[in-house]
């Protein structure tokens, strides 16, 4: 055994039993002969085995941190007692999204029998207003599908799979070891059926013995209202076809939302922003404005303040789960001043001006006077 246990599973010293499990399982789904067919995968994988073999295992540990790979021999065992939580060694594939799902799709089973298969997860990008009113969308995957000419067995039609002569169907091989310390089992994967507990003689020739096929599939899934960034949707039984005919994992479909030029969102809120004239601010006025459900007609009433906020009620988004009830729409108004304006209009607001009694010199001309029509 060449390297530090602790660098091959690349853990501190000091981490603890769960970090190194962590680190185990992670490294494990990655080198395992069944998904990991590169040179040099097996005897990585046999590595990281090794590791955790030790390093799970505290009085193991102990004596290795005190004495080396000498002090827990060539074969120090015991440590795969710790796999009962995840369903055995083989079964590390089963727990292979815990990662984003929160733990989903561990499972136990017997050795050589059917597999849950992998959940798959998918990206989706939507529009602003299809993330609001949801609907049906169509998407394309690729996964995993039971093989038809061998029902997912492996073996040439006609044919079956045998039991592993070498472990007799357990898919682990045992070895005692003594050492200065004792005696010791080494517990290590089948090298005959990589840990299945089954022999293929003769292979499916559409799988090439796998029992799967990669197939591209078309699906259409609905659109719940009211979804936002990061809205995970379960779509059952659409992940990955099982080993050995076992039942598929699920599709998780993760939605991401496009920004909107012209709305944004806050909760189930949805903000946006109307330009007026400063004759409308002064005198009101009814603008169309826009919503995600239409054009809207508001009402400005007279003498309204820059950024004043017009409430629709019942206009913003569905809340999630609960489409009938919806949040509003907030509408800032911003209101426009002129930088120039022309000799007639000039002379009116100076008139305007006089019958209210401003200065202009003390305002700063025009503008300074419009600017005070929303002061006062």
């Amino acid at each position: 055994m060449a390297g530090d246990y602790y660098e091959i599973l690349g853990v501190s010293r000091d981490a603890d039993k769960e970090e190194i499990k962590r680190a185990y399982r992670r490294l494990a789904r990655k080198y395992h002969p069944d998904v990991n067919k590169e040179s040099g995968a097996e005897e990585r994988f046999k590595e990281i085995n090794r590791a955790y073999e030790v390093l799970s295992e505290p009085e193991m540990r102990a004596r290795y941190d005190r004495f080396g790979e000498a002090g827990v021999g060539s074969g120090a065992g015991a440590g795969f007692q710790d796999f009962g939580d995840f369903g055995g060694f083989a079964d590390i594939f089963e727990s292979f999204f815990s990662g984003f799902s929160g733990g989903m799709g561990q499972q136990t089973r017997r050795r050589g029998g059917p597999v849950r298969g992998d959940d798959l997860r998918l990206d989706l990008t939507l529009d602003f207003r299809e993330a609001v009113f949801g609907g049906e969308k169509e998407i394309r995957i690729s996964h995993l599908e039971t093989c038809i000419t061998c029902t997912g067995s492996g073996a040439k039609p006609g044919t079956r799979p045998r039991t592993c002569p070498t472990c007799s169907g357990s898919g682990q091989v045992r070895r005692a070891t003594r050492t200065p310390f004792g005696s010791f089992t080494q517990v290590s994967v089948c090298p005959t059926c990589n840990g299945n507990g089954q022999v293929i003689e003769e292979k499916c020739e559409v799988c090439g013995g796998s029992g799967q096929k990669q197939e591209a599939k078309k699906l259409k899934i609905t659109i719940p209202a009211g979804v936002d960034n990061g809205t995970r949707l379960r779509v059952s039984s659409e992940g990955d076809a099982g080993l050995r005919a076992g039942p598929p994992g699920d599709l998780y479909v993760y939605l991401f939302v496009n920004d909107d030029s012209e709305f944004q969102r806050d909760g189930i809120n949805i903000l946006s922003e109307v330009k007026i004239s400063y004759l409308q601010a002064v005198l009101g006025d009814r603008i169309e404005v826009n919503t995600v459900d239409g054009p809207v007609e508001v009402t400005i009433a007279p003498g309204t303040q820059p950024n004043t906020v017009i409430t629709l009620e019942n206009r913003g988004v569905p809340r999630l789960g609960n489409p009938v009830s919806r949040g509003d729409h907030l509408i800032t108004v911003l209101i426009e001043i002129p930088t120039k304006i022309n000799a007639e209009e000039r002379e009116l607001l100076e008139k305007l001006a006089k019958i209210r009694g401003d200065r202009l010199s003390k305002g700063g001309g025009i503008e300074g006077f419009l600017g005070g029509l929303f002061r006062g």
